[in-house]
């Protein structure tokens, strides 16, 4: 079990929080929930935001599967920085298709499309369910969670003697899914979708559009030798997501002195397929949001520049622990462990945004905070991915510095972190969001 009582609290919140958030729009539901609980107020972005409502308090703004929250210092003025924590909630998965109900042979099947780079096999003989938002033709719009439905069925090694040897899966073949039996004419899926909305008469005949993806429906568990694992579908990215939520809202409890920064939760959608989109970190959701707090403080567009030059955005995303059987993918003299502190990632080529200054700050706040960190960095042979860090940097010329929780089979299923890495995030987050930077 985890050494310190608050990380082991945390690790069963983070439990609780992956599995309220099957989808994005799940994983800012139940933000939004947790934030109206801790007295935040929401902002509808198609209504004017007077200069009351946000020059002081805790406010959030959700647009689709993102969330923007913020925490804004009674002493702040119109050159207020923002200090900011970025992440997102969306994963590796599945995404129902158009004409969702296939089947033959008796099976019923889910058409879906692959959604961003999941390890495909690890997704086989799972019971997993479908999660997201319908539509409708007059626009409103309705969560919906199955529950247990799907499986991708693996072909059994006496039909497939060299499996052991090399499995290769077609994505349009082999991942079709199976959830009943019968013919696709008398198993409508979006029938079943609307059936599962809670609480609501929900007509199917009157669903207009979906985002709907499919997620694993084991529930988190802590493991181990010493209870030291912590196992969960969807770690990356709602490890970082959860740390900044639980950060922004110990944070608001204040007190916030004099000089204390604008503190921002920023948790885009779409991290996952490149964050091309009105919700992701290349849209403009959290520019939009940022020159509103400006204007409310009063700011003239030269004063908005200086708030930004003196901001800083802390991009967390999960990174690669050094894994036992694969030690030559990883670089020979940086070698993260699970437990042994978030991890500092760093880049040459600007993969990650981390620089000098950026380093710098994340080794005070961990210092300051009596947590430790770990430096990450790709061996040279390896390609290296990318975060919403040097999106940020990019769009906004605020600087930016890239981290997270180290984990294990990263865009599995069922990925792997360790019971102490997600508690410190949150608690250097906590740390960074009333540090003047």
């Amino acid at each position: 079990m985890p050494s310190h009582p608050s990380a082991a609290a945390h690790i069963q919140d983070l439990g609780a929080y992956v599995t309220a958030s099957p989808s994005s729009f799940h994983a800012v539901h139940e933000a939004a929930r947790r934030l109206d609980e801790a007295g935040f107020t929401p902002l509808d972005e198609l209504q004017p935001w007077d200069g009351a409502a946000v020059k002081t308090g805790k406010h959030y703004m959700v647009r689709d599967g993102a969330l923007i929250a913020w925490v804004v210092p009674g002493t702040a003025g119109p050159t207020a920085g923002f200090n900011i924590l970025g992440a997102h909630t969306d994963s590796p998965s599945f995404k129902l298709k158009p004409k969702p109900t296939t089947g033959k042979f008796g099976w019923l099947q889910a058409g879906v499309e692959v959604y961003g780079g999941p390890l495909l096999n690890s997704w086989l003989d799972r019971e997993l369910q479908l999660a997201g938002r319908l539509v409708m033709l007059d626009g409103t719009q309705h969560l919906t969670a199955t529950g247990p439905l799907l499986r991708f069925p693996q072909l059994a090694i006496h039909l497939d003697r060299s499996v052991n040897e090399g499995l290769a899966l077609d994505k349009q073949q082999h991942m079709n899914p199976v959830y009943g039996l019968g013919e696709p004419a008398d198993g409508d899926l979006l029938a079943l979708l609307a059936g599962r909305v809670k609480g609501k008469n929900v007509d199917p005949a009157q669903i207009g559009g979906y985002d709907v993806v499919i997620a694993d429906t084991q529930a988190p568990a802590v493991f181990g030798a010493k209870g030291e694992f912590f196992a969960s579908g969807r770690l990356d990215n709602l490890s970082a997501t959860h740390a900044g939520l639980e950060a922004l809202i110990a944070h608001a409890k204040g007190p916030l002195p004099e000089g204390t920064p604008i503190a921002v939760l920023a948790a885009f959608d779409h991290e996952e397929i490149g964050s091309a989109s009105r919700s992701g970190a290349c849209g403009p959701v959290l520019g939009d949001v940022l020159v509103r707090i400006s204007e409310g403080l009063g700011a003239s567009a030269s004063q908005r520049r200086q708030a930004l030059a003196r901001s800083f955005c802390v991009s967390a995303d999960a990174g690669h622990a050094v894994h036992p059987n694969y030690p030559e993918r990883h670089d020979p003299a940086n070698r993260p462990a699970l437990n042994g502190g978030p991890l500092l990632k760093i880049n040459a080529n600007q993969r990650y945004a981390t620089d000098g200054p950026g380093a710098a700050l994340w080794a005070r706040l961990c210092t300051d905070a009596g947590i430790p960190y770990q430096e990450f960095v790709s061996n040279n042979v390896m390609p290296c991915g990318s975060t919403i860090g040097p999106l940020t940097a990019t769009r906004l010329g605020i600087r930016t510095v890239d981290v997270g929780v180290p984990l294990l089979s990263m865009h599995s299923a069922r990925e792997l972190c360790g019971v102490e890495d997600p508690y410190r995030l949150a608690r250097v987050t906590e740390l960074f969001f009333r540090t003047a930077a």
